[in-house]
């Protein structure tokens, strides 16, 4: 079991199936801020709200220099229909074995009405454009998330 990446560690490479464009690797986006965020399922409540702020963000973001990648462990096909439901502007990465998960160590023991089992954390690393981890939110609360990371990403090319 891996630990969550820290702040200016080299952030874990990929290179996963995604919808749309096939695949999407890290050493792809050099360059460029990305906000990778882990969430547990398409179309379900708290995962469809997050990616709707991301997606009401998303000008936003990208006039930052900045990539937006969500990850679950749901199909490339799950995705196409998620993103094609709420109209969302960014690409969804399929981790559907949790490897990349288990890099960034939101791959975790979940409790669920007394019944444990293994599932996605809901988290979000912002890395910067060489590469390394720039910021991390390790537990996500959905509500005020998408402008949190935009207030970071605007802090940190301020700083830049």
């Amino acid at each position: 079991m891996s630990s969550v990446p820290e702040v200016g560690s080299k952030a874990p490479a990929f290179d996963l199936p995604a919808f749309p464009k096939g695949r999407y690797k890290l050493s792809g986006l050099k360059g460029k801020y990305v906000v990778l965020y882990f969430y547990p399922r398409d179309n379900t409540p708290g995962c469809t709200t997050e990616a709707c702020d991301f997606r009401d963000r998303h000008e936003a973001i990208t006039a930052a220099n900045t990539v937006v990648l969500g990850v679950s462990t749901d199909s490339v096909e799950s995705h196409q229909k998620f993103i094609e439901k709420f109209e969302l502007p960014f690409p969804l990465l399929a981790d559907e074995d949790h490897a990349l998960a288990e890099k960034y160590g939101v791959w975790v023991e979940k409790n669920m009405y007394g019944k444990k089992s293994m599932g996605m954390q809901r988290a979000t690393f912002l890395i910067d454009p060489a590469g390394k981890i720039a910021a991390v939110w390790p537990k996500v609360k959905v509500d005020g998330h998408a402008e949190a990371v935009v207030a970071k990403i605007q802090e940190l090319q301020a700083a830049g």
